[in-house]
């Protein structure tokens, strides 16, 4: 399988993986195909389809991340983060990032904690909360939050603003048809910085990661 992830295109998005990054991102592909069949962490089955549409859909957005995220040990929230992704596979190659996985459904954080231990991946934790219960627990302390295929952005925004420090940023992974939910984002509150395809190497989709910034303060942000 590992031959198969570098087939697939990885090399490709020139992230210069480790033979340890390699083999976890292997580990957690299987243990997600294992977990799949009995708890449907996702609609997606087969082993090539999921390394396509999960694994490497996920890491595309590290360039990126790596360009707007200055400091050393940013701390990033997952929103509704399901079965893991994107955080998981970000977690794998960028261990010095601090990632928090907010998902309210148990099952998938009870996957969530297997595949922690499982990978040894300190650098993670999980929450079995509403967003916007962590949201009220703690408040502005998040360097950057992301989701994949989490709600609409104008949401994804409502509930990422008080998570978010002063100068935190979102990062929204989307298709192509994001222009429609850039329409419905109050351009008075929200920044758009970036706006940059993302090609996932031997498949023919378009993505696109949207970075924004809040252009106003939260009440409780100084």
């Amino acid at each position: 399988m590992s031959n198969d992830l570098l087939s697939l295109g990885i090399e490709e998005l020139g992230l210069n993986l480790s033979p340890e990054n390699v083999a976890n991102l292997d580990l957690f592909l299987q243990e997600m195909g294992r977990w799949n069949q009995v708890h449907n962490l996702t609609a997606i089955e087969g082993e090539k389809n999921s390394v396509h549409l999960h694994l490497i859909d996920s890491i595309t957005v590290l360039p990126l991340m790596r360009q707007f995220l200055k400091a050393q040990h940013p701390k990033i929230a997952d929103l509704g983060s399901g079965g893991g992704l994107p955080a998981i596979p970000i977690a794998i190659i960028q261990s010095e990032w601090q990632l928090t996985l907010i998902e309210a459904v148990r099952k998938k954080t009870a996957f969530l904690q297997h595949v922690r231990g499982r990978l040894g991946l300190k650098n993670i934790r999980v929450l079995s909360e509403r967003v916007e219960a962590v949201a009220k627990s703690e408040p502005g302390q998040f360097d950057a939050v992301i989701s994949r295929a989490f709600t609409n952005l104008a949401h994804f925004l409502e509930l990422s603003l008080p998570l978010l420090r002063p100068d935190g940023l979102v990062f929204a992974m989307k298709a192509k048809r994001a222009d429609e939910e850039l329409q419905d984002i109050c351009k008075d509150s929200w920044r758009l910085i970036a706006d940059e395809p993302l090609r996932i190497p031997n498949l023919m989709v378009e993505r696109r990661l949207l970075v924004l910034s809040p252009m106003r303060k939260f009440p409780f942000q100084a």
